[in-house]
């Protein structure tokens, strides 16, 4: 018998037969093998896509330099100097050509490699981006200044992707051609013994990775070490097991924990946030009215015996009071603060009213700073459907704003037309001005144009904000516009204004004493200076008033007095309101005595405690004389 012929390969594979370490070692090497080939295959697919995002950015990126560079030269005509820009692109050889076009679409500039004849240009610029032309790149980018399209640029740049893919190719078909042919080899003899165990913890592991069972098990067939890294598998997805579940529940209350203190967070985070708007917007909006108030007491201290003086200073004085009361009431709702959400009462207002309250706030700001003030308005009325007090916050603040970021001795403006149906408020100033960068954020909450310590009464960086809303809640629009630092800024107002054909709305007129007859009023309020001012009002009317300051003064005064109308704050010290209420209605001399509480408590929940106390009536502090007055009318009219 002729014996066989062992080949090279046959005593490779004889001597691993008898070997589980050997032939554990050809399936690790061929594995890596193939790892490896994949691993080529992604490393081409993201080499290939790496040098296209590459080579697109850096166009993009060049495109855009030479646009910004080319700006000035498009807006000024200036063909040289975007000429000058493009020839730059001889460092890049790769750049065949390149234009710059007007925002009309004409060429402007050109370049074209050295060497080579003028290449075809587009004849407009036809879209915004790239696109891929064969071996070539076209790229159009638009130029942009100030908000305007000032014109396009256009690139046309070798594009050798499919060059570089074609050789990728060659290379990874070559190897992939070995790696099929070894691992053909290697799995079709070795797949009972070595891969059909690994194989079957391979798909009991994906099993128990999708469905979370970890009670599956993987079959033995042999005893040597493969049978023995079985055993050992299923001895680890046992333990694994048994771990996970402790693991899972550990990470379920963890999580629960994690998320209870990121919502604890947040809470903390957004009640900080609604206080320091709160807070910056309450000392923003109080501060206003004072300096107005404070020259009308000058005034009268100074000017008293001057008629037309004083009834200026009370004037003016009324009207800052009255906007100093509607700011309380609103400020008094913290929810709608720091939600943004205010609520205007509009009613037909005259715009030359509405300026005139906010010069009377602003006059004092712009003289101490020696600016020179150039009011224009129209010299017809013009009439808007407004919340006067706060539109007119709103022309205070742009003032203000204007004092505040021009140096003294410096030109204000405030300008208002009437173009159709809109009015056309400006305020500007030859101050600091704005940068482009800051300009977008000008109206953002707390932003701030300047924030160096020389400029630190600059305030709070909420007065723009607040202006922009209040405007946006008129129907209008507010707009920030500044030529850089240093070059001033103006802002415009527009809103839309109430047709002339509408008829002019009767201002109902101020309420006169009435004829309300005698009545004996007990007042209880521990703000003595707010007891006594009222305490004089009524009786300059005719009625007889007796005045306490705390709850049991109060109780004690009442049955002696024997008050027609009893006028109670709530907050009283010893005795508060509600208490002296029920206490007053058990007395036979004061069981139906009106009972009207006048009190900084004012919410839903103030009044029904109120109403459950006895009282007829809930008046909310700041209340006006006049509302007083109408009680008492109405209370006499209920009594005849």
């Amino acid at each position: 018998m002729t014996p066989a012929i062992r080949t090279p390969l046959a005593g490779v594979m004889e001597s691993v037969r008898y070997s589980v370490r050997r032939k554990l070692m050809l399936v690790v090497l061929a594995t890596t093998f193939l790892a490896l080939l994949l691993m080529g295959t992604a490393m081409v697919v993201y080499d290939l896509r790496s040098y296209h995002e590459a080579w697109v950015s850096d166009m993009v990126a060049q495109a855009d330099l030479i646009g910004r560079a080319s700006a000035p030269a498009l807006a000024f005509d200036d063909e040289r100097v975007a000429q000058e820009n493009l020839s730059l692109l001889r460092e890049r050889p790769k750049v065949s050509a390149a234009a710059i076009y007007t925002a009309k679409g004409a060429l402007f500039a050109s370049y074209w490699r050295a060497g080579e004849t003028k290449p075809e240009f587009p004849v407009s610029p036809q879209f915004e981006g790239y696109r891929i032309d064969g071996e070539d790149l076209i790229l159009f980018k638009r130029i942009a200044g100030k908000g305007e399209a000032l014109g396009t640029i256009y690139f046309k740049t070798s594009y050798e992707l499919m060059d570089r893919l074609r050789t990728y190719l060659a290379i990874l078909a070559t190897v992939l051609a070995a790696s099929l042919l070894v691992a053909v080899l290697m799995t079709s003899w070795m797949q009972k013994s070595v891969t059909g165990p690994i194989l079957g913890m391979t798909d009991v592991a994906r099993q128990v990775m999708t469905r979370r069972d970890f009670s599956l098990r993987v079959g033995k067939s042999t005893d040597d070490e493969i049978g023995y890294l079985v055993d050992t598998f299923n001895a680890m997805l046992a333990e694994i097991g048994g771990r996970t579940q402790a693991l899972e529940a550990s990470n379920r209350s963890l999580e629960q924990e994690m998320g209870e203190r990121r919502n604890a967070e947040r809470a903390l985070i957004a009640a900080d946030r609604q206080k320091d708007e709160f807070l910056a917007t309450l000392a923003h909006e109080l501060r206003n009215p004072l300096a107005p108030l404070l020259n009308a007491l000058h005034i009268l201290r100074l000017r008293g015996n001057d008629d037309h003086a004083s009834q200026a200073a009370r004037a003016m004085m009324e009207r800052q009071l009255r906007q100093l009361v509607q700011l309380v009431n609103d400020l008094l709702d913290v929810s709608r603060i720091t939600t943004g959400k205010m609520v205007l009462k509009k009613e037909r207002s005259e715009l030359g009213d509405i300026v005139r309250i906010a010069m009377e706030s602003a006059t004092p700001l712009i003289e101490a700073s020696r600016h020179e003030l150039d009011l224009q308005l129209p010299t017809e009325s013009v009439h808007l459907m407004a919340d006067a007090p706060r539109l007119a916050q709103v022309f205070l603040n742009l003032l203000n704003n204007a004092v505040k970021f021009t140096d003294p001795g410096g030109k204000i403006a405030l300008s208002a037309t009437v173009q159709g149906q809109t009015l056309v408020v400006s305020v500007s100033d030859n101050g600091m001005g704005i940068s482009s960068n800051m300009l977008p954020l000008i109206f953002d909450m707390f932003a701030q144009a300047d924030r160096s310590l020389e400029r630190n009464q600059a305030g709070l960086g909420v007065g723009l904000s607040l202006a922009k809303y209040l405007v946006e809640l008129h129907g209008g629009t507010l707009a920030a516009r500044s030529d850089g630092p240093g070059k001033g800024s103006e802002f415009t107002v527009l809103l839309p204004i109430l047709s002339q054909s509408i008829e002019q709305q009767p201002v109902a007129a101020p309420v006169a004493p009435a004829a309300t007859g005698k009545l004996r009023i007990l007042l209880a309020d521990d703000n003595v200076d707010f007891a006594d001012s009222l305490a004089i009002l009524l009786q300059a009317d005719g009625h007889e008033v007796a005045v306490t300051h705390d709850g049991l003064h109060a109780l004690e005064k009442a049955p002696e007095f024997k008050p027609d109308l009893c006028l109670l704050d709530i907050g009283l010290p010893r005795l508060h309101g509600f208490d002296l209420a029920r206490r007053l209605r058990a007395l036979p001399a004061t069981s139906t005595v009106y009972l009207v509480a006048i009190s900084g408590w004012g919410q839903p929940e103030d009044k029904r405690r109120s109403r459950e106390a006895g009282f007829n009536q809930h008046l909310s502090k700041p209340v006006e004389f006049d509302e007083i007055r109408k009680l008492i009318e109405d209370f006499v009219q209920q009594q005849t």
